[in-house]
């Protein structure tokens, strides 16, 4: 691996991110082929997106990220996404082997890609475009390149990114500009839309009204809310609305009118 120490200070902190032992030992030799032309060290090696989330945690500081599109546990795309809403995100170099994909990653958020095999002139130039141009990854352009459904949602808390399961989110809410994404522990806090989210993972979430989506794996049942509160003796007996039952949280989600014929579709009620 290359000395961080004992290099120059134009040299690229590189993270290699790639689920093949040989493919990281391929991108560790060529980053060292290519160091007298272009200066680097390598602050990290993962072998998924979750892993190199952890190791930019404590590395100082990267300028530049070389990830597999293909990997298990969080590809580079779902990794991508997360690394755009760094403060200061790292420029993207995708390194693939599968030309589909390749074409449409650079041009929406990488500032180059690599086709595996990797040569060393190819990464070479590729580095240089990463000096003249740094370009991060673009959050919204990484949203329309789909290559699986991402499996979590990043949080900025506290300078760092958390990742939270989208498995374990049981519902979410509209607050103000922010959404609130609720487990069994705790709240999040993401910077998202809830019509983006919804459109992402239609089978997952159901839209119980405009400022909420539960999650159909955490629906326990649903009940009508007036029949539950009752009426007073000689009161008119209220309007009859429904809430949805979760089944890890004692609260109750209130269903629209408007969106409650749908619902009841979804359950199959």
């Amino acid at each position: 691996m290359n000395e961080v120490a004992s290099l120059p200070a134009e040299a690229l902190r590189v993270l290699v991110v790639d689920d093949e032992a040989p493919a990281r030992t391929r991108l560790r030799d060529l980053l060292g082929d290519v160091a007298d032309r272009q200066p680097n060290a390598i602050v990290g090696m993962a072998a998924n997106g979750v892993e190199a989330l952890r190791l930019l945690e404590d590395a100082a500081a990267v300028d530049v990220v070389l990830a597999d599109i293909r990997m298990p546990v969080m590809d580079g795309v779902e990794l991508a996404r997360h690394l755009a809403r760094l403060p200061a995100p790292p420029a993207l170099v995708f390194v693939t082997a599968y030309d589909q994909y390749a074409v449409q990653a650079f041009e929406l958020a990488a500032v180059d890609y690599l086709l595996k095999p990797v040569r060393a002139q190819r990464l070479a130039d590729a580095l240089e475009r990463v000096r003249v141009r740094r370009v991060p990854p673009a959050a919204e352009a990484l949203a329309a390149l789909a290559v699986g459904e991402r499996g979590h949602f990043s949080v900025a808390e506290r300078g760092r990114i958390l990742l939270v399961p989208v498995a374990q989110v049981l519902y979410l809410r509209a607050e103000l500009k922010y959404v609130t994404a609720r487990t069994a522990e705790r709240e999040y806090v993401l910077d998202e839309s809830l019509v983006q989210i919804e459109q992402e993972f239609p089978r997952r979430f159901l839209r119980l009204h405009r400022n909420c989506l539960v999650a159909l794996a955490a629906v326990a049942g649903v009940e009508r809310a007036a029949e539950r509160d009752g009426a007073k003796d000689g009161e008119r007996e209220a309007e009859p609305h429904w809430e949805v039952l979760l089944r890890d949280l004692p609260e109750r989600l209130p269903v629209s009118r408007r969106q409650w014929p749908a619902v009841r579709q979804a359950l199959g009620l």
